[in-house]
């Protein structure tokens, strides 16, 4: 009876609090006081088995403590929580977690086709939109891996670059199969991508064909910082390309055209509430300026009428849905939310473009 009772009361706590039974929440008293939240701020440090802890660390967490409570007292289509990044500044999250891929578009030049041929069907021609399902997830279909974390590493267009090449050969092969972010870390680094410090999905495609393929997780795993390349694993159990493909800019009907066929890699503002996600159709805050590759795996709809992507993040399976995000989808900002538009790249394989020793 006992038992019942705790199990009834635990219920009860969740609801009215309005949280996940998995998110890290917090009582509004423990707000009110120094000491209340010295006492959240022990039990974060607990639940994310952080060890580094004072005076400043503990002034970021309670003013993002502030920033995640405003936000969810707001009437929202999305929560916030205190995940991981609490004890960041803004700053130091970007800096850490996302890269510049401004940056690199810019010492890139005027965009267009990496080599070959647009992929069948458009990737610069949208498609009839009355055409396309109404749905897509491509997790459905087993073309999507596990949510990945690239740590303490500007690696995200890696992550992005690898969960697309592992989509578009799982679509040719029947192969679901967990590639190397690691090798393109450690030798796609001759001016086009710099490892931790950041670069372009699109360079990585190129680089996959011209060394004749990319490296299972399993041959060649991830650590997290720039390694010696090890040139003896080209060519052996790897993954090859055609090329690749950078989509229309601000077009969302090529980004759903495309995404009926194969996942798709995408790069947006991740600043703002963005970092604190944790539930629901994210409409904002976050601004244009594109710092973050992911992974877009399909597009839906709530009962309600309120469209959405579905796109993977590489932050572990800890931020967010699982480590997947909803961004809304139909805004009327050209660019879309967050910037989401502005680029976004496929790679291209064809089914006569046969694998190594997979």
């Amino acid at each position: 009876m006992e038992i019942n009772k705790f199990i009834l009361f635990t219920l009860s706590l969740v609801l009215i609090l309005g949280v996940n039974v998995e998110s890290f929440h917090y009582l509004e008293k423990e707000l009110e006081s120094e000491q209340g939240l010295q006492g959240l701020y022990d039990r974060w440090r607990s639940e994310h088995k952080v060890q580094a802890k004072g005076p400043e660390r503990f002034n970021v967490f309670k003013y993002n403590v502030q920033r995640v409570h405003a936000s969810n007292k707001q009437n929202k289509t999305y929560r916030s929580e205190l995940n991981q990044f609490a004890d960041l500044t803004h700053h130091e999250m970007l800096k850490t977690y996302t890269s510049n891929i401004e940056h690199y578009l810019a010492l890139k030049g005027p965009h267009g086709p990496i080599k070959g041929s647009a992929p069948s069907g458009g990737g610069s021609i949208a498609g009839d939109a009355s055409k396309l399902p109404k749905e897509v997830d491509w997790r459905n279909h087993n073309a999507v891996t596990p949510v990945k974390n690239q740590g303490q590493c500007g690696s995200c267009w890696a992550f992005a670059a690898v969960g697309a090449v592992e989509g578009i050969n799982a679509i040719v092969t029947g192969q679901l199969v967990r590639l190397s972010e690691q090798q393109l870390l450690d030798c796609d680094n001759d001016g086009r991508n710099n490892a931790c410090g950041g670069g372009l999905p699109c360079e990585a495609f190129q680089f996959i064909k011209d060394h004749g393929g990319l490296a299972t997780e399993e041959s060649y795993p991830y650590v997290g910082v720039r390694e010696t390349c090890c040139f003896a694993k080209f060519g052996h159990h790897s993954v090859t390309l055609d090329g690749g493909w950078r989509l229309t800019i601000n077009v969302e009907s090529d980004l759903m055209d495309s995404l009926a066929r194969q996942p798709v890699e995408i790069a947006l503002d991740a600043s703002g509430d963005f970092m604190f996600y944790k539930e629901g159709i994210f409409t904002g805050s976050c601004g244009t300026n594109i710092n973050h590759s992911m992974l877009c795996v399909g597009y839906g709809e709530t009962p309600e009428g309120q469209k959405y992507w579905i796109v993977k993040n590489s932050w572990g399976e800890g931020w967010g849905e699982k480590g997947y995000i909803r961004l809304v989808r139909g805004v009327e900002d050209p660019v879309g939310v967050c910037g989401m538009y502005q680029y976004a790249t496929v790679p291209m394989k064809g089914p006569e473009t046969r694998n190594i020793e997979l």
